[in-house]
C-alpha cells in the first residue's frame, strides 16, 4: 500500500510540473470559455446528449456484467464448462500473446536455436499476433494508399495540398490587409509613396477637392497646397486628420463618413507629391512655414521630405 502511494505522488509531481500538464489546463481552461460563451439552448442539447452518452455506457456495463453473471451461474451448473477457458483467454491467446510453450517442454526444446551466449538460449518463437496482425494492417495500408494516391489519381497530391494552403494564406493576408487599414487614423498614419496609392489619392483628390484648392493645387477658396505654409501642421498625421474632420469655420466638411481611412491616406499622400510644384495661378502663402525637419511643435507631427517628381497633379484639403 505504501508502495502505491509513493507511485501516485511521483506521478503527481511529474504530470503537476510537465507541459503537457500545463498545456492540459490552458485546454480545460478554453473549454470552459467555449462553454461560458454557449446560449441556453446550446447547453440544454449538450446536457442532452451528456445524459444519452451515459446512459449508453451504463447499459454497455450492465450487460457485461449480465453476461459475466450468466457465464458464472451456467459453470457452476455444468463442471464442464467451467474447466474451458473464458472468451478473454481465448482471445489473448489467438490475437494477443500466442501460445507460449510450457518452459522445458520437448516443444520449447525443437524451437532453440544452435547458438548460445554465457548460458543463454534463443528461442525461435513465433511473432506474438498482435505484433504480426499491425504489420499485416500497414501492408494493406500502403497498398491501399499507393492505389489510391498513385495508380488511380483520386487523392490529392502534396503539391496540390500546398497550393491550396498557398491559397487559403493569400485570402487570410488580404483579410488582415483590409482590417489594417480600417485602423489607420491621424495617430499612425504613414506617407504612402507606391504608384497605387498615389494614383488613387489623385483620383479622390479630382473627383473632391478642385473646386476648392484646384486643378493644380495651387489654390481658391481653399489653400495652397503646394507650397511650405500650412494653417494647420503640414505632417501627413496633420493632413490625414484636416481631410477627416474637416474645418467647418473655413467651409470644409469632415470627409470620414464618406471616403475610408485607406482612402484619406491616400489623398493626403498624394497632397504630399504636390509640394514643391509650380501651380498656374497660386494663391498666395497662408499659415506658418512647415519644415519637415524641424523638432516637432506641440500640434504638429514630423514627416520625412516628400518626393515631389512622382506625380504631377492636383489634390486638396483645407491646409
Amino acid at each position: 500500500m505504501k508502495k502505491f502511494k509513493y507511485l501516485m505522488l511521483l506521478l503527481l509531481g511529474v504530470f503537476g510540473s510537465s507541459p503537457a500538464w500545463a498545456q492540459a489546463a490552458e485546454a480545460e481552461s478554453s473549454w470552459m470559455g467555449t462553454l461560458q460563451q454557449m446560449d441556453s439552448s446550446q447547453l440544454t442539447l449538450l446536457i442532452i446528449l451528456g445524459v444519452v452518452l451515459l446512459v449508453i455506457v451504463l447499459l454497455l456495463f450492465l450487460m457485461i456484467y449480465l453476461m459475466s453473471f450468466m457465464s458464472a451461474v451456467l459453470k457452476k451448473e455444468n463442471p464442464e464448462l467451467a474447466a474451458q477457458p473464458s472468451w478473454w483467454d481465448e482471445f489473448k491467446l489467438k490475437y494477443v500473446t500466442g501460445k507460449m510453450q510450457p518452459v522445458g517442454s520437448p516443444e520449447e526444446k525443437r524451437l532453440m536455436k544452435e547458438h548460445t551466449f554465457d548460458g543463454i538460449v534463443e528461442l525461435d518463437n513465433h511473432m506474438p499476433p498482435w505484433l504480426a496482425n499491425v504489420f499485416y494492417i500497414t501492408i494493406a495500408f500502403g497498398v491501399i494508399y499507393f492505389t489510391y494516391y498513385t495508380v488511380l489519381g483520386l487523392g490529392v497530391s502534396q503539391y496540390e495540398e500546398y497550393a491550396e494552403e498557398q491559397r487559403v494564406a493569400a485570402l487570410q493576408i488580404e483579410a488582415y490587409k483590409a482590417n489594417l487599414t480600417s485602423l489607420i487614423d491621424e495617430t499612425n498614419v504613414v506617407f504612402d509613396e507606391s504608384a497605387a496609392a498615389i494614383s488613387a489619392g489623385q483620383s479622390i483628390f479630382q473627383a473632391n477637392c478642385v473646386a476648392c484648392h484646384a486643378q493644380d493645387g495651387g489654390g481658391g477658396v481653399g489653400s495652397n497646397l503646394t507650397d511650405e505654409y500650412w494653417k494647420h501642421g503640414g505632417s501627413i498625421n496633420d493632413i490625414f486628420k484636416v481631410i477627416k474632420y474637416g474645418v467647418p469655420e473655413k467651409g470644409m466638411i469632415p470627409w470620414q463618413d464618406q471616403l475610408s481611412p485607406e482612402q484619406i491616406q491616400q489623398v493626403a499622400s498624394f497632397i504630399l507629391t504636390l509640394q514643391g510644384t509650380t501651380p498656374a495661378n497660386p494663391k498666395e502663402a497662408e499659415g506658418e512655414r512647415y519644415v519637415p525637419n524641424a523638432p516637432a511643435s506641440a500640434d504638429s507631427a514630423l514627416v520625412a521630405p516628400v518626393d515631389t517628381t512622382k506625380v504631377v497633379a492636383v489634390a486638396g484639403t483645407e491646409e
